[in-house]
């Protein structure tokens, strides 16, 4: 074991991958000597060669597109977009390439070996440019993974899965955390199940559902909760397509209640979903309406960040609500 921060768990995935394997290629803007914006390849270049680790030019649409050639290839392609919110210039090749590719060839050729990292979320003082969490928009793309991490073992694993997944995945990072989550990590290489959640804490009063960054703020709600005597069971989703509804229904069927948090606005958050499908599997069980603690519909702000982000104070405000419902 090593203490790691959530990038030099990120690091030390990219690096045993590239190891186990000649066809893992590491690529996005300024990740080769650079590193990337984040560093989160440092020195990859050096050890594999710039033909494995290597600048693209800056074109997003580009470097999925050259990513999802040299996946249907046969190649292990790991690109980098460098901030979730410049994603969308590659919603097309995204949306309608990788995710299409295995369906549209009736499962002659496809691009599952696939996987694009980027770091998404707020925290950093971003704005509006640089904060946004757009998981949304791709779990409503059949073809597609979702995956988001929330500590540096949960990374290493679920990237190391991703990699070695025949399903291309969308890697989602929460960059608020690159180095201010540490934690002891298996130096040595290590996988986590995908589409599966996991309960990180039990309880039998309220399932709080969380994901990515998100599950800290959870996480620091329910300890403020159980002050009052309230005990949250809170779960990662950690996979957001295809999602573990069984885990959460299990909790909520034993709760009678249920929060789901995150960063991106209210309307068509991916939390909406989580809601609609808790209700019609768990109506019976429900002892008040499914609640939602988001961000907020707009766009995201510089100078308000903190009052536009979902933290442990509104989610400890919604438990007493649906407590005293």
């Amino acid at each position: 074991m090593a203490e790691m921060n959530l990038l030099q768990a990120i690091n030390s995935a990219l690096d045993l991958a590239m190891k186990a394997d000649e066809q893992v290629l590491c690529f996005g803007e300024d990740v080769g000597q650079f590193g990337g914006v984040f560093r989160a390849s440092s020195q990859l270049q050096e050890k594999y060669g710039s033909d494995r680790c290597f600048n693209t030019p800056l074109t997003e649409q580009g470097i999925v597109g050259f990513a999802n050639g040299l996946a249907a290839q046969g190649m292990r392609p790991v690109a980098e977009v460098q901030f979730a919110d410049y994603i969308f210039p590659a919603f097309d090749q995204i949306v309608n390439e990788t995710a299409k590719y295995r369906y549209r060839s009736g499962n002659q050729f496809d691009v599952g070996s696939l996987t694009i990292r980027t770091p998404y979320g707020g925290g950093i003082h971003g704005g509006l440019y640089h904060s946004q969490s757009p998981e949304a928009y791709f779990t409503h793309t059949p073809g597609l993974k979702i995956v988001v991490p929330r500590n540096p073992y949960q990374a290493k694993g679920l990237l190391l899965a991703s990699i070695q997944d025949d399903d291309p995945v969308l890697f989602f990072e929460p960059k608020r955390l690159y180095r201010a989550a540490v934690g002891d990590v298996p130096e040595d290489a290590y996988t986590l199940p995908l589409s599966k959640a996991e309960i990180v804490r039990e309880g039998q009063d309220l399932t709080l559902v969380a994901w990515g960054a998100q599950v800290e703020v959870a996480e620091a709600a329910a300890q403020q909760a159980s002050e009052s005597g309230i005990e949250c069971e809170v779960i990662d989703l950690r996979t957001l397509l295809p999602w573990d509804s069984d885990t959460i229904a299990e909790s909520v069927r034993k709760t009678g209640r249920l929060i789901v948090t995150h960063e991106a606005p209210r309307t068509s958050g991916f939390g909406a979903e989580i809601c609609a499908t808790l209700q019609e599997m768990c109506f019976l069980s429900l002892e008040s309406p499914i609640m939602r603690v988001t961000g907020l519909d707009t766009p995201f702000p510089l100078a308000l960040e903190k009052e536009y982000l979902p933290n442990a104070l509104k989610l400890v405000d919604a438990i007493h609500d649906s407590l005293n419902y």
